[in-house]
C-alpha cells in the first residue's frame, strides 16, 4: 500500500507513503497535543487550510484510488458506505457508518451483506444519492481504464472475476442488488467478516451515471462529502477544494469540515515542506502535510525547540519492516539457517539506521503491536537488543556450516530508512559477528520492486515491508502467507511462497467471523504459528513525526492511519 495518506497496503510496501505517505499504532499526539498556539485553542469554522505535500494526489477518481480507510484528502470529497472512526489512538481503529445507517448486516454465514443509506443524502449539485449510484461506482472500478483500486471486490463478489466494467458490459454485476433507492445488497463468494472494512475504500463512493465522464471524471468528480473540487491542475499537483453546500453535518458525524477552503500544493521537496511548516510564515501558519515525515536530522533540531516540539504530532500506522526469505533458494531452504539469522540480528543498530528510537520501534512479531491487528507478543528467536551471535553460530553448525557461510542481501538503493542501504549495512555488520558474510546487492527503486515481487527473480534474502489496508490481521497475514495468493505471473507478495493447508484453512475460518475482537485473537495466534517457521525476521515498526503550522488546531491521529486526519483540522 502506498503509505496511508495517499493510499494503502501494497502501496506502503513500495513507498513509505498511504495510506502514509501515512500510518499509526500508538495514539494521537502522545508526547504532545500539536494543537497550535494561541490563547483560544477551541476549533472554529472558517479560513483556508494549506496542505504541503511531496507526492501529487494523482488519479483523483474514486475508482482508481487505493486508500486505507478512504484516504485523507480523498475522504473530504468521497463518502463511502462505512468509514474509519475519526478519533485519537485505538478508538480510531474502529469502522463506523458513513453513508449507511450501520456498518452492514451480515447473513448466510457472512456471504451476504446488506446496507441501508441514510435519508436525505445529496451530491454537490443537490441531487439525491441512491443505492444505484453506489452500485454503479463499484462497477466502474472494474473498467480496465480505471484500474488502480483495491483488488478485493474482484475476488469477493460472486461472478466478478472477469467483469470488465459498465462501459463494456452494461448488464452490471448481479452480485450487487439495489431493491430500492436506499438499500444495497452484496453477495460474496465466501464468508468475509471484515466486509465493513472493505466498504471504507473509495470504490464504494456513489457516482451518478449521468455525470460519469470516464477517464476525465478525476478532473471534477461529483462530491458526496463536505468539499467539492474547484481546481485540479497537473493531475493532482494542485487541488483546491471548497465547501459543498449540500453536505449536511447532521448526516455525517465523522468529518468536522472546519475550514472553508482546502488548498493542496504538491511536488515539493520534503525538506522544503518541513522548513515551511517550521517557519509558519503567511499562509504556511495554517498548513499541514499528509505525506512528509520529519527525518532524523530535522527531528533533532525540532526536539531542541520547545515551540516547534509542541507542533509535532506522533503516530503509528500498522506497518512492519522485515527481512524476507525465499526458502526455494539455498541455503535458506534450511530452517536452521533462517533461525540463525533471526538470532544474529542486532535490532538496536537497525533502529539507529532507521533514524533512532523516536522514529522506529523494535519488532519481534510480524503483526504490528496494536490490539486491532490481534497483536500477540512473542519472540521465538530472542536476539536481545544487540543480537545473539553465539546461538546463531550454534545453529549454523547444526545446519552444516561450522565455518560460517556467505549470503547476498538484496535491498533498495532509495534512502527511505526502511529497505535502504543503511538498514542493509546494519544487518551486514550484525551477521558478521555470527560468522555470516553478507554481500549487499543494491537495486534502483523500480528494479528492486520488480525483482523481489516476481517469483521468477525473487532473491533468497532481501529487505521488505508491509502496511495494512485496514487495521486487522487479515490484510496483513493473508497476502504474505496465504498459499492461494501466490502470483506466478505478476506482483507476488508471498515471498516465502508458503502454501500450508493448515494456514490457508485458518485464514478461511477467521474470515467467517463477524466478531472482530474474536477474529483478532485468532490472527494473533496464527501470526505466532507462522512465526515459528522463521520465514521472516521482523525488524521494526516505523513511528511518524509530522509538523503542523502554528495556527493549526484540533490535531487528531488515529491508530488506523497514524497521521493527522485532515477532516478534523481547524485553522482559526
Amino acid at each position: 500500500m502506498r503509505h496511508p495518506s495517499v493510499t494503502s497496503a501494497r502501496a506502503a510496501y513500495v513507498s513509505l507513503a498511504l495510506v502514509v505517505a501515512a500510518g499509526a499504532a500508538a495514539c494521537g499526539p502522545k508526547d504532545n497535543d500539536a494543537n497550535g498556539s494561541g490563547g483560544d485553542s477551541a476549533p472554529h469554522q472558517g479560513g483556508t487550510l494549506t496542505v504541503l505535500n511531496s507526492d501529487p494526489q494523482t488519479d483523483f477518481d474514486p475508482a482508481r484510488l487505493y486508500t486505507s480507510g478512504g484516504g485523507n484528502v480523498p475522504s473530504l470529497v468521497f463518502r463511502t458506505l462505512t468509514t474509519r472512526n475519526r478519533a485519537n489512538g485505538a478508538a480510531g481503529t474502529k469502522v463506523v457508518p458513513d453513508l449507511a445507517t450501520d456498518t452492514g448486516r451480515p447473513s448466510k454465514d457472512a456471504t451476504v451483506w446488506t446496507y441501508t443509506l441514510k435519508a436525505g443524502l445529496k451530491y454537490e449539485d443537490g441531487t439525491p444519492i441512491t443505492s444505484a449510484d453506489i452500485k454503479y461506482g463499484i462497477e466502474r472500478s472494474f473498467a480496465p481504464e480505471l484500474s488502480g483500486g483495491a483488488p478485493y471486490l474482484r475476488d469477493w463478489l460472486v461472478g466478478a472475476a472477469d467483469y470488465q466494467g459498465p462501459y463494456k458490459d452494461k448488464k452490471g454485476l448481479s452480485a450487487i442488488e439495489t431493491p430500492d433507492d436506499r438499500t444495497i445488497v452484496f453477495h460474496l463468494n465466501k464468508p468475509e467478516g471484515e466486509f465493513p472494512f472493505l466498504a471504507t475504500q473509495t470504490q464504494f463512493t456513489p457516482v451518478p451515471k449521468a455525470k460519469d465522464t470516464g477517464t476525465k471524471y478525476e478532473e471534477h468528480p461529483i462530491s458526496s462529502g463536505p468539499y467539492k473540487v474547484v481546481k485540479n491542475e497537473n493531475d493532482g499537483e494542485h487541488l483546491v477544494l471548497e465547501r459543498n453546500k449540500y453536505w449536511s453535518a447532521s448526516a455525517d458525524d465523522q468529518r468536522k469540515a472546519y475550514p472553508d477552503k482546502i488548498d493542496v500544493q504538491s511536488g515539493l521537496d520534503s525538506s522544503v515542506i518541513n522548513q515551511r511548516l517550521s517557519a509558519s510564515q503567511g499562509t504556511d501558519a495554517a498548513a499541514v502535510t499528509t505525506d512528509t515525515n520529519l527525518g532524523p536530522a530535522e527531528l533533532a533540531k525540532v526536539t531542541g525547540d520547545k515551540e516547534l516540539a509542541a507542533r509535532v504530532g506522533t503516530g503509528h500506522f500498522g506497518y512492519t519492516n522485515y527481512i524476507a526469505f525465499n526458502p526455494k533458494v539455498k541455503p535458506f531452504d534450511n530452517p536452521k539457517v533462517r533461525q540463525a539469522i533471526s538470532y544474529a540480528v542486532d535490532r538496536s543498530s537497525v533502529i539507529n539506521a532507521a533514524g533512532g528510537s523516536a522514529l522506529a520501534e523494535p519488532a519481534t512479531t510480524f503483526l504490528p503491536d496494536q490490539k486491532s491487528f490481534g497483536y500477540t507478543p512473542y519472540d521465538l528467536f530472542p536476539a536481545g537488543d544487540t543480537g545473539n551471535a553465539a546461538k546463531a553460530k550454534e545453529l549454523l553448525k547444526e545446519a552444516g556450516h561450522p565455518n560460517g557461510l556467505t549470503v547476498t542481501l538484496t535491498h533498495d538503493n532509495a534512502e527511505n530508512f526502511k529497505t535502504s542501504p543503511e538498514i542493509a549495512t546494519a544487518i551486514q555488520d550484525a551477521l558478521k559477528k555470527a560468522g555470516i558474510t553478507v554481500k549487499l546487492q543494491g537495486l534502483e527503486d523500480n528494479n528492486y520492486s520488480d525483482t523481489v515481487h516476481s517469483v521468477k527473480t525473487e532473491p533468497g534474502f532481501f529487505l521488505a515491508a508491509w502496511g495494512a489496508d485496514w487495521p486487522s490481521g487479515g490484510p496483513f497475514l493473508a497476502p504474505i502467507f496465504d498459499g492461494r495468493q501466490i502470483v506466478k505471473d505478476g506482483a507476488n507478495f508471498n515471498a516465502s511462497q508458503l502454501n500450508d493447508a493448515s494456514v490457508n484453512a485458518e485464514i478461511d475460518s477467521i474470515n467467517k467471523l463477524t466478531d472482530l475482537d474474536a477474529a483478532a485473537e485468532r490472527w494473533g495466534a496464527l501470526d505466532k504459528k507462522i512465526g515459528a517457521q522463521a520465514l521472516t525476521v521482523p525488524l521494526f515498526h516505523p513511528v511518524y513525526k509530522r509538523l503542523v503550522g502554528k495556527d493549526v488546531k484540533n490535531v487528531v491521529i488515529s491508530d488506523w492511519t497514524g497521521v493527522l486526519d485532515i477532516s478534523q483540522v481547524a485553522v482559526k
